[in-house]
């Protein structure tokens, strides 16, 4: 069977290391390092794995940022991607997640024939969960959002995912080509290894800008983007909580004066 998967995925600042400007508000990049996006990476794996069990397929990875985000393209094919496409441009800096799906989902129309589009379910430094199923949209595709499981059905047109609810999953079919968004649940992502990253130097990377992908510039960008960010803060620490110990009666009791202490019964 071949298969050529699309995974889509993003370039984030490594969350244990962000910090925000008191002043600005705004997060401070500089000399925070870069990662790929975790739900993204559980996205690849997918994909990975069904080129493990089908040779023949041919996996696409596409992003869009800076200059930078080559070296997330390189880190993909060493896990074992077989091409990178990066989309960057600063005609598309600043893309809110509608403005980023038209640039993507542009990206994907001049790759051309696909079978499935992989995505995570939203990214680490926004946690929107909106740009995998946006992409669905203008592709006009069928999507599953929050995907714990997969499999591809034997007749090689149909797959089968089960879908994480907050009371349980739902089970659901849908025919390629179709878009899914992975969730931690769904794989444990491979590690590279040294002759795959070898290898990796001598795949495929193509870097596209506006032009390229033939997006219509009124659609992307800062300025075509409907949605602002007026004030990003860290949140002020928790007071130090009280511990009461004991036999349970006494522990109740002292509980029963300390809300009393504080006005609260």
């Amino acid at each position: 069977m071949a298969l050529h998967i699309i995974v889509c995925a993003k370039q984030v600042p490594d969350t244990n290391e962000i910090r925000i400007d008191p002043q600005t508000g705004t997060l401070i990049r500089d000399g925070v390092p870069s990662i790929l996006n975790h739900d993204d990476a559980n996205a690849l794996e997918e994909a990975l794995r069904i080129k493990d069990k089908y040779p023949d397929t041919k996996v696409t990875v596409i992003t869009m940022g800076p200059p930078q985000a080559y070296d997330l393209l390189q880190e993909c094919l060493s896990m074992g991607a077989d091409e990178g496409v990066l989309i960057t441009d600063r005609a598309v800096g600043g893309s809110d997640t509608w403005a980023t799906s038209n640039a993507i989902s542009a990206g994907i129309r001049k790759i051309g024939d696909y079978d499935l589009i992989f995505a995570g379910r939203q990214a680490i430094d926004g946690d929107t969960a909106q740009v995998g199923p946006q992409i669905a949209e203008r592709l006009e595709l069928p999507q599953v959002t929050y995907v714990q499981k997969f499999e591809l059905l034997e007749d090689g047109k149909t797959v089968r995912v089960e879908r994480a609810l907050e009371d349980g999953y739902e089970i659901i079919e849908m025919q390629m080509p179709c878009m899914i968004t992975a969730i931690k649940e769904l794989n444990v992502p491979r590690h590279m290894h040294i002759a795959d990253i070898m290898a990796a130097c001598e795949k495929p990377v193509y870097t596209w800008n506006a032009a390229d992908i033939g997006v219509d510039l009124n659609t992307v960008g800062l300025e075509a983007s409907p949605t602002n960010v007026y004030r990003s803060f860290t949140p002020k620490p928790r007071e130090k909580g009280i511990l009461f110990e004991g036999e349970p009666d006494q522990v109740a009791c002292d509980l029963l004066a300390a809300l009393k202490e504080k006005h609260v019964i």
